[in-house]
C-alpha cells in the first residue's frame, strides 16, 4: 500500500446528507477554510439518499411548530428523547428545506404555489436526483472530496481527536489525514443481523449495506460516550423488495391480517414501533401474513401511488408490471426487516451536546451517527450538519496556526501495521465467514427477525459470550486486495457495534419501545427507566462501562412558545 499524509482545517467523515450540508455550511461560514470530505462510496450516490426519496418527512407545515414537532417525536418514542436536540432540529427544518430547494431540489406544489402536504410534518418531492444535487453544491463550494476513501480509526493525541486514518480503494493508498477539527457523519449500521433476503439478494435491505457502523466503532474504540443503542430500528416494509410502506399508508392503505381484520384498531395509541409490533404479533399468533390493503381506493389514487414510487422504489412498480397486477385489487404483504442501529429514525449514537460536540475533544457528530434525536430524517440531518459545522468553525478560530505540527509517527506506524497485517497472508479467514457467524449469533440470541425481535437475558448473555469468541477470531482475518481489506475492516466494525448493542439490551430492564426492544423477561414500561442508557469503553482496561443519564425535560409542551433560547441550551452542554 502507498502512504500519504494530508493536512486540513476541517475534516468531514462521510459525504451523505449531514456531511454534505456540513461542508457547504462551513464554507459559507469561512470562505478561506481548508475543508475535506472523505466518502467511502462516491458523493454523487452515497448514503440514505443514494437511490432518491419521494418525500421530505420532517417539515413543519402550517399549524406545526418546533414545540409540536418535539411533542410528536417524544410521544412516538414513549417519552424518552433529548428534548434540546429534537427542539433545535425543529427550529431549522423549514429553513434547510427552502435552502436545498434553491440548490435545485424539486418540491411539488399546488396551483397556489404551496408545498404539497403528505402529512402535517411531511411534503412531497421529486427526489430521485436529491444526492447529485447535494454533491454538486459541495463541489461548487470548493471542498476537497476524497471518494472511495473509508475511515479506519481516529487519530487521537493528548486525548483529542486530530484526524483519521483512512483507506483509499481506488488508489490502494493508506491516508493519514491530520485535521484541527473532525465532524463524523458516517451514518448508522446495517448487516449486524441476518438480512431478510439471502444469497445474491442479501444487500436488498432497508438501510444502505455499506453503512457498517464505522463512525460508531471508531468512537467506541477512542472512548467516546454512546447512547441508546438498545433502541434498535426495525422497518415495516413491503416483503421481498423492502419497499417503504409510508407511501401506501399515506395513500390510505389499511393494515390487515390474513383474516381481513384491521388489527391496529385493537390499540388505543399507535406509534411507529407499535405498527411493527402489532404486525409481528399477528404473525406470531398465527394470523399472518399481514398486508397493506388498497383495494378500497379508486384507480386514480393507485396510479398516483405507483408514479410516486418510481422516484424512490421503482422495483416495486416493476414487480407489479411483471406480474401484470390488477391495481383494482392491490394488496401488498408487509413484514419487519432486520434490526438496524441508527440515530435518525431511532436514537442510537454519540452522546452530544447542543452544539453537536461529542465527549471527545475535537470531534463533532451529526445525522444518523448522532444519538438522542429520533425521527430527524434527511432535513434533521441537514440541521445537525449545519449546527456542527458552525460550532466547529467557531472552535477552529481559537486554535493556534501550528496546531497540526503533531509528532504522530508512532501512531501512524501502529495503524499501518495493524491494517497491513491482514494483507497477503497465506492462510486465514475471509471476512464473509465471520460476517455470517455474527449475523447468526445476533439473529438467534439478540432478538432477530426469526425470533420475532424478542429479547431475554439468558440469550443475550449467550450472545455476549459468542461475540467475545468471535472477536478473538478477527486476528485471523486475511485480505488479498484493498477491497477485501475494507471487508475485513467492516466486519470488525460490525462486531464491535454488536458488542455494545448487546450490553445496552441487557442493561435496560423494561420494554420501552415494543418491537424495537421487546424484553420477554421485562415486558412492561417502567417510570424509573425513563432515563438514557449510555456506555463508554475504558481505554485503560478495555472494559465497557454503562452510564445512566437522567432524562431532562424543557418544561410543558405549552410553555415552549415562551421558552428563553439562551437558557434552552444549558442543560446538556458537556
Amino acid at each position: 500500500m502507498k502512504k500519504e499524509v494530508l493536512k486540513t482545517d476541517l475534516l468531514i467523515v462521510g459525504g451523505g446528507a449531514a456531511g454534505s450540508y456540513a461542508a457547504v455550511t462551513a464554507r459559507r461560514e469561512d470562505p478561506e477554510l481548508d475543508i475535506t470530505v472523505i466518502e467511502k462510496a462516491h458523493i454523487d450516490r452515497s448514503g440514505c439518499l443514494a437511490a432518491g426519496i419521494n418525500a421530505i418527512n420532517a417539515y413543519l407545515n402550517p399549524g406545526e411548530t418546533p414545540g409540536s414537532y418535539l411533542h410528536y417525536v417524544k410521544d412516538d418514542s414513549y417519552g424518552l428523547v433529548r428534548d434540546d436536540l429534537v427542539y433545535s432540529i425543529g427550529q431549522g427544518l423549514n429553513r434547510v428545506t427552502e435552502e436545498v430547494e434553491s440548490w435545485g431540489l424539486e418540491i411539488l406544489k399546488d396551483e397556489d404555489g404551496n408545498y404539497l402536504k403528505r402529512s402535517s410534518r411531511s411534503i412531497k418531492i421529486n427526489g430521485e436526483n436529491f444526492k447529485p444535487i447535494l454533491a454538486r453544491k459541495v463541489r461548487k463550494s470548493r471542498i476537497r472530496i476524497l471518494n472511495k476513501t473509508a475511515a479506519l480509526n481516529y487519530i487521537v493525541q493528548d486525548n483529542r481527536v486530530c484526524g483519521v486514518f483512512a483507506l483509499n480503494l481506488k488508489e490502494d493508498k493508506f491516508y493519514t489525514i491530520k485535521a484541527k477539527v473532525v465532524i463524523c457523519t458516517t451514518g448508522g449500521a446495517a448487516g449486524i443481523y441476518k438480512p431478510n433476503n439471502r444469497g445474491q439478494a442479501k444487500h436488498k435491505m432497508w438501510y444502505p449495506p455499506f453503512n457498517t457502523g464505522a463512525g460508531y466503532a471508531m468512537g467506541i474504540r477512542a472512548g467516546a460516550e454512546m447512547t441508546t443503542f438498545e433502541m434498535r430500528f426495525v422497518a415495516l416494509r413491503v416483503k421481498d423488495v423492502i419497499a417503504p410502506t409510508g407511501s401506501f399508508a399515506f395513500a390510505g392503505g389499511r393494515q390487515i391480517n390474513s383474516q381481513g381484520e384491521e388489527y391496529l384498531k385493537k390499540f388505543s395509541r399507535i406509534t411507529t414501533s407499535l405498527r411493527l409490533f402489532a404486525t409481528v404479533e399477528e404473525n406470531r399468533k398465527g394470523r399472518g401474513p399481514c398486508y397493506l390493503d388498497l383495494g378500497h381506493l379508486d384507480l386514480d389514487k393507485k396510479e398516483k401511488l405507483a408514479r410516486s414510487l418510481l422516484g424512490m422504489c421503482p422495483g416495486m412498480v416493476l414487480k407489479w408490471e411483471d406480474q401484470d397486477l390488477d391495481l383494482s385489487e392491490l394488496k401488498v404483504e408487509i413484514e419487519g426487516t432486520e434490526p438496524y442501529i441508527v440515530g435518525g429514525h431511532c436514537q442510537s449514537g454519540y452522546w452530544i451536546d447542543s452544539n453537536r460536540r461529542t465527549t471527545l475533544p475535537g470531534l463533532y457528530a451529526a445525522g444518523d451517527v448522532a444519538g438522542g434525536a429520533p425521527k430527524k430524517y434527511v432535513t434533521g440531518a441537514f440541521v445537525e450538519g449545519e449546527i456542527a459545522a458552525r460550532s466547529a468553525v467557531e472552535e477552529l478560530k481559537k486554535l493556534p496556526q501550528n496546531f497540526l505540527e503533531l509528532n504522530i509517527t508512532e501512531l501512524i506506524a501502529n495503524e499501518y501495521n495493524r491494517v497491513s497485517s491482514f494483507l497477503n497472508r497465506e492462510e486465514g479467514l475471509e471476512a464473509e465467514v465471520l460476517e455470517d457467524k455474527l449475523q447468526q449469533i445476533m439473529e438467534i440470541y439478540a432478538g432477530g427477525r426469526s425470533q420475532y425481535y424478542r429479547l431475554e437475558a439468558e440469550k443475550l448473555l449467550m450472545a455476549r459470550r459468542k461475540l467475545n469468541e468471535l472477536k478473538a477470531e478477527t486476528v485471523n482475518l486475511k485480505a488479498d486486495t484493498s477491497r477485501e481489506l475494507l471487508a475485513v475492516q467492516e466486519v470488525i466494525e460490525r462486531i464491535e457495534v454488536a458488542e455494545v448493542l448487546v450490553e445496552h439490551l441487557l442493561y435496560r430492564k423494561e420494554t420501552r419501545w415494543p418491537g424495537y426492544q421487546s424484553r420477554v423477561d421485562f415486558p412492561d414500561r417502567k417510570k424509573e427507566w425513563r432515563k438514557f442508557v449510555n456506555s463508554r469503553l475504558r481505554t485503560e482496561n478495555n472494559e465497557l462501562e454503562i452510564i445512566e443519564r437522567k432524562y431532562k425535560s424543557l418544561g410543558d409542551y405549552a410553555a415552549f412558545k415562551d421558552y428563553d433560547q439562551a437558557d434552552f441550551y444549558l442543560e446538556y452542554n458537556l
